[in-house]
């Protein structure tokens, strides 16, 4: 019998800890996600790992996961099956948005570098895609231009505006609108060995 209780205390109960601890950081801290597609192309891959941290603060240039059901109103969705998309976060609550039709992104009226992406992505893929090359965008504008749902003056409160790296081959806001922050599932962050992990975690 105490071969029992010793065997249940020395093994059973710090394996049973031990997952249980396990369990909780993967449902309240952390996981790793797989990225899914080309968006977010050069700077994450299609399949590379990534580490998914749940409690992060958001901010501008966060990269983040979030449950697309629901926000992407240009793709039918066949199930209730989340879809995660991966994009980065160009304006939060709060935040005014103009794009100037040479590709400069200008947030709260204070020039932003976008210096992730080359002068191609910024001007011919980010305008050339809705239509508005030559033009620009502010929030307003593009929501009317691409017919969102709402459109806006500046981003509201729990809502972010994102845009993918490669935005040749990105759906993202500029075709539905804003992210809620109830979808967001937690700010993406690449290991040490993708060369351009920098530009992923700590862009400012």
């Amino acid at each position: 019998m105490s071969r029992s209780i010793n065997f249940i205390k020395g093994f059973i109960i710090p394996i049973a800890g031990g997952l249980l601890i396990a369990i909780l950081i993967r449902t309240f801290l952390f996981s790793l996600v797989k990225v899914d597609g080309y968006s977010m192309e050069p700077n994450l891959h299609n399949n590379e790992r990534i580490l998914l941290l749940k409690t992060a603060a958001i901010k501008r240039n966060s990269v983040i996961v979030f449950n697309a059901n629901g926000v992407d109103g240009t793709t039918t969705f066949t199930n209730d099956k989340p879809t995660y998309y991966v994009k980065r976060v160009i304006a939060i609550p709060g935040d005014t948005v103009k794009y100037s039709k040479n590709g400069t992104l200008y947030i709260n009226g204070k020039k932003q570098s976008q210096s992730y992406i080359t002068k191609a992505q910024r001007v011919n893929e980010t305008l050339g895609t809705t239509g508005l090359l030559g033009k620009g965008f502010t929030l307003s504008s593009i929501g009317e231009h691409e017919n969102w749902p709402t459109t806006y003056y500046k981003v509201p409160n729990n809502k972010y505006f994102v845009m993918g790296d490669n935005r040749l081959k990105s759906n993202d806001g500029r075709f539905w609108g804003l992210v809620p922050k109830s979808k967001v599932t937690g700010v993406a962050k690449a290991f040490l060995w993708n060369p351009h992990h920098r530009l992923i975690n700590n862009y400012k």
